[in-house]
C-alpha cells in the first residue's frame, strides 16, 4: 500500500527519457540560472556578494536570498531556522528540536506559501502545509523567498499558483581538474542529546554525467527546562516527549550530454519517529502521543535549447507520504487511537519559452497534478484530486524598464469514493509586475505588483471525518506592492557596500476558512466566514566592508512593520489584529569573516501578539527576542579542510513561547566538526 507499482515508475521514466532524447540538438548555449558553464572571476569577496545582489535588486518583486555560505555562519539547523532571518515571515515553532515548523509569510496564512525544491513542488495535499524543520541545510546551496512569484518567466505553471514562494537549490556537484571525487563530512552534538552526522559525496563519472549522494541522521531526547507560571506561582518543568530519530537520503544525477541540453533527476528519502510535546495547560506537563512520517520522491527535470528563439523544459515527480500518530489517551471502541495516512503524488510539467524579439519572450506552460489521500478513519471518502494548470506569461525588457504580466488558468476535479465529493473549480488570475530605473546614472530602481490568486481547501478542509465541509469556496487573495530598491558601492576605508530595499503592502483576504465548533467542542465545522485585510511595510539594509585587509564584514537588517486586521462582519473582534501577528518585528545579523575563521551573531525580535482573535488582556503574548553566537575556524591537515564551528543560541536564556503554551527551549548549545576531503 505504502509503493507505487512498478510498471507506473517504469513507464513514466520511460516516458521521460522518450521525451528527453526526442529534443533535436542544438549548439545553442542555455541561460537558464544553474545551468550555464562555471565562469572564474578574479573579483574580491565584497564584489562577488555585491554582483550576488544585483538579481535581487533588479526584481520587479520582493526576493530575499540567503547563500549557502550565509546559511553556513547563521546559527541554523534546518530550512526553519534560517527563515526566520526573513523579513516579512512569522515562523510558527511548536517547540523543541523535533517540534513543527510552519511558515506564514505576510499574514496570508501557511496554505498560501508553495516551496519548492530544485524547482519542483513539495506537495500536501492532505493540510496543504509543508513542515520545514523536516528540510535540512546540510545540502542546501541557497534559500530564496519571492514575495508573489519568482519573476524567472521560464518556470512551470505551480510557479504562478501561490501568493509566496520559497525556493530550495540543493548543492551540485563542482570538480576540480583531475579530481573526480569530492567527499564531506560533518558531526554535530550539542543541547537536547543531539546527535547529527552527514557525509556528502560527489563522483564525476564522465564529462557529461556527476552525481550526488547526501544523507543525514539525527536523534535527540529532546528534553529542556522551561519557566511555567499559572498565575499563582512560578515553576520550572521539564519538557518531555520532543524527542526525534530521523533519517535522510538524496541520491541526484546531473546529466549535461551537449551544451544546449542539461537534466537531473532525484530520489529523496525521509523517515522519522518523534514525539509530540503538547501544550502545557492546566499544570500539566507530559504527553505521550507520537508521530510517524515517511517521504519518497523521484524527480526529473530537463531543460533543452531548440534553436534561439525556442527552450522547453520538462519535470515530472511520483510521491508517496506516510503519517501515522498515535495518541494512546484517546481510546476508542476499537483501543488507542491510532490513525493513519497515505499520500500519492504524481505530477508532471511543460514549459516553453518563446524569445519573440530581442527584448520580449513570452512563455506557455501546463501543469498536471494527480493527488490521492488513503486513511483508516471512519466514514473516510478516499479523495482524489485532478489539478490542471496553464499559465500564458510574457515580458518586456527595455532599456530602464522591465514589465511582466501572466493569465494562470486554474481547474481542479474531486472525486471520491464515497459520499459527495466537492464541485469542480475553474478560475482565471491575473499577475502584473514591473521594474524601473527612473535616472540613468542611478542605482535606484522602483517596483510594483499585483496578484491575484486563491488557495484551494485541502483534503482535510472537505473530508476529514465530522469536520470537513464538501461545500466550502476556495481562499481568495489580492496582493498589492510598491516599494523601491537602492545600491551602490563605497569608495570608504571600512565600508565597500551598501543596498536598501522597502516596499509597502496590501493584502486582502475573502472567504477565508475557519472552524467553528459544532455539536460540540470535539466536533468542529470548516466554513467559509473570513476575511482579512493587511497593511505592511518590509525593509532591508545590507551592508559590506572590511575591518582590515584580512577581516570581511557583513551586516544585514530587517525590519516589518504589519497590521492584518480582521475584517469579517458581525463578528465580536471586527477590526482585532489577527492572531500571532506581530506589528513590530525584525532582526539583525553580522558576520566577521578573515581566511580561515570567523566570528557570527544574529538578533531575532517579535512584537506583542494576541493567542486569539480577541485582542484582549487574556490573550495578549508577550514579545520575545534571542541573540545568538557562532565561531568557526578552518585548518589543513593531510590535504584535507578541517573547520570547527561553535554555536550558543539564545544566549541571554529568555524563555519564551512563540505559540502559546508551547515553550521553547532557553541558552543551548552546538559543536560541529566538518571534513572536506
Amino acid at each position: 500500500m505504502r509503493n507505487f507499482k512498478l510498471d507506473t515508475v517504469l513507464l513514466s521514466l520511460t516516458l521521460l527519457y522518450a521525451s528527453l532524447v526526442a529534443f533535436p540538438s542544438s549548439a545553442q548555449e542555455p541561460t537558464v540560472a544553474g545551468t550555464d558553464s562555471l565562469k572564474h572571476y578574479h573579483l574580491s569577496e565584497v564584489e562577488i556578494r555585491a554582483l550576488e545582489d544585483l538579481n535581487v535588486l533588479n526584481s520587479p518583486v520582493p526576493l530575499q536570498t540567503l547563500s549557502k555560505k550565509t546559511l553556513e555562519n547563521l546559527n541554523s539547523l534546518s530550512v526553519a531556522d534560517a527563515v526566520r532571518y526573513f523579513s516579512g515571515v512569522q515562523l510558527k515553532d511548536y517547540g523543541g528540536i523535533g517540534g513543527l515548523k510552519t511558515i506564514n509569510i505576510r499574514s496570508l496564512g501557511t496554505n498560501h506559501t508553495q516551496v519548492f525544491y530544485d524547482g519542483i513542488a513539495i506537495g500536501n495535499a492532505q493540510n496543504g502545509q509543508v513542515d520545514l524543520g523536516k528540510l535540512s541545510l546540510s545540502n542546501m546551496e541557497e534559500v530564496t523567498l519571492h514575495n508573489g512569484q519568482d519573476p524567472d518567466l521560464f518556470q512551470p505553471a505551480k510557479a504562478y499558483a501561490s501568493a509566496n514562494s520559497i525556493s530550495l537549490v540543493s548543492t551540485s556537484p563542482l570538480f576540480t581538474k583531475n579530481k573526480p571525487l569530492n567527499a564531506s563530512f560533518q558531526l554535530k552534538g550539542g543541547s537536547f542529546g543531539l546527535l547529527n552526522p552527514t557525509l556528502n559525496v560527489d563522483y564525476k563519472i564522465n564529462k557529461n554525467l556527476s552525481a550526488r549522494i547526501s544523507s543525514e541522521y539525527i536523534n535527540a531526547h529532546g528534553r529542556y527546562d522551561f519557566n511555567y507560571t499559572n498565575g499563582v506561582y512560578d515553576t520550572t518543568a521539564t519538557r518531555h516527549n520532543a524527542d526525534i530519530n530521523a533519517l535522510r537520503l538524496e541520491a541526484s544525477l546531473y546529466g549535461r550530454p551537449d551544451s544546449s541540453t542539461s537534466w537531473q533527476a532525484k530520489y529523496y528519502h525521509y523517515a522519522s519517529e518523534r514525539g509530540l510535546p503538547g501544550a502545557i495547560v492546566a499544570n500539566r506537563f507530559d504527553y505521550s502521543q507520537r508521530l510517524w512520517d515517511e517521504s519518497n520522491f523521484l524527480q526529473f527535470a530537463a531543460d533543452k535549447s531548440i534553436s534561439e528563439w525556442y527552450r522547453v523544459a520538462i519535470k515530472a515527480k511520483l510521491a508517496v507520504d506516510y503519517n501515522r500518530y498515535l495518541d494512546p489517551e484517546y481510546v476508542t471502541t476499537e483501543g488507542f487511537l491510532d490513525n493513519k495516512y497515505q499520500q500519492k503524488e504524481a505530477y508532471f510539467s511543460i514549459a516553453n519559452v518563446f524569445h519573440v524579439r530581442e527584448n520580449w519572450r513570452a512563455n506557455f506552460s501546463v501543469d498536471y497534478t494527480h493527488n490521492m489521500l488513503n486513511a483508516n478513519l471512519y466514514r473516510f471518502p478516499y479523495p482524489r484530486r485532478h489539478t490542471l494548470l496553464a499559465a500564458l506569461a510574457t515580458d518586456i525588457r527595455l532599456d530602464r524598464l522591465y514589465v511582466q504580466g501572466s493569465l494562470l488558468a486554474s481547474y481542479v476535479n474531486d472525486e471520491v469514493e464515497k459520499y459527495q465529493s466537492a464541485e469542480d473549480k475553474n478560475e482565471l488570475t491575473p499577475t502584473m509586475m514591473f521594474s524601473w530605473q527612473p535616472f540613468r546614472l542611478s542605482d535606484f530602481r522602483l517596483r510594483a505588483f499585483y496578484k491575484s490568486i486563491f488557495r484551494m481547501p485541502t483534503f482535510n478542509d472537505l473530508y476529514y471525518t465530522f469536520i470537513g465541509n464538501t461545500f466550502l469556496r476556495p481562499e481568495y487573495t489580492n496582493q498589492y506592492n510598491i516599494g523601491f530598491t537602492f545600491h551602490k558601492e563605497l569608495d570608504h576605508p571600512v565600508f565597500k557596500y551598501i543596498s536598501i530595499q522597502a516596499d509597502g503592502y496590501h493584502n486582502r483576504v475573502r472567504d477565508k476558512i475557519v472552524a467553528i465548533p459544532s455539536a460540540n467542542l470535539f466536533r468542529w465545522t470548516m466554513m467559509n466566514l473570513g476575511e482579512v485585510a493587511i497593511n505592511g511595510i518590509e525593509s532591508n539594509m545590507k551592508v559590506l566592508g572590511n575591518v582590515s585587509s584580512k577581516i570581511r564584514f557583513s551586516a544585514l537588517l530587517n525590519y516589518t512593520y504589519q497590521k492584518a486586521i480582521d475584517r469579517t462582519s458581525n463578528v465580536f473582534n471586527y477590526d482585532h489584529q489577527i492572531p500571532y501577528i506581530p506589528v513590530h518585528s525584525g532582526s539583525f545579523t553580522a558576520m566577521f569573516n578573515a581566511a580561515n575563521y570567523g566570528l557570527n551573531y544574529s538578533f531575532i525580535y517579535t512584537g506583542e501578539r494576541y493567542s486569539q482573535k480577541a485582542n484582549i488582556p487574556a490573550n495578549y503574548v508577550d514579545p520575545w527576542y534571542t541573540h545568538d553566537l557562532s565561531v568557526w575556524y578552518s585548518l589543513q591537515y593531510n590535504k584535507k579542510v578541517l573547520t570547527v564551528r561553535a554555536e550558543v543560541n539564545n544566549v541571554l536564556d529568555q524563555h519564551y513561547d512563540v505559540i502559546l503554551n508551547f515553550p521553547m527551549p532557553g541558552r543551548h548549545y552546538r559543536l560541529s566538526l566538518t571534513m572536506n576531503i
